[in-house]
């Protein structure tokens, strides 16, 4: 079996993309080790252990890197965030302070609200129809 098991998402910090992501989204945090030219393998993951994409939080290494950050998918929606209850996550989140940029919306692949992380990238949190 094959399956795209990283994405990674250039960030400017390790420490508040791991907070971002694991206080406001409610991912898991599933490895934070060291390496040995001083960055970190940073693993956050929305679910359990192998049940989706898991988020490899990258610190920019110059100017290049650091000019994407926030701006990966060059402002199109480019991460898709599942969830089995729209309603609930959509609250959690808002009250964890995630910034959506419109009110949920009903479309015929199912229930969608456009929001951005903590750099600006955007997402979809989708609870799919049927």
């Amino acid at each position: 079996m094959r399956r795209v098991a990283l994405v990674t998402l250039v960030v400017d910090d390790y420490d508040e993309a791991i907070r971002f992501y694991t206080d406001a989204l409610g991912f898991r945090l599933a490895e934070d080790a060291p390496r040995p030219d001083g960055s970190r393998w940073v693993v956050v993951e929305p679910g359990t252990p192998g049940a989706g994409i898991g988020l490899l939080p990258a610190r920019a290494k110059g100017q290049a890197q650091a000019a994407r950050v926030g701006d990966q998918t060059g402002g199109r929606v480019g991460f898709f965030l599942h969830t089995d209850d729209f309603a609930r996550d959509h609250a959690r989140m808002t009250a964890a302070g995630v910034t959506f940029l419109e009110d949920p919306r009903h479309e015929p692949y199912g229930t969608v609200a456009v929001f951005r992380d903590l750099y600006g990238n955007r997402w979809d949190l989708l609870q799919p129809a049927g």
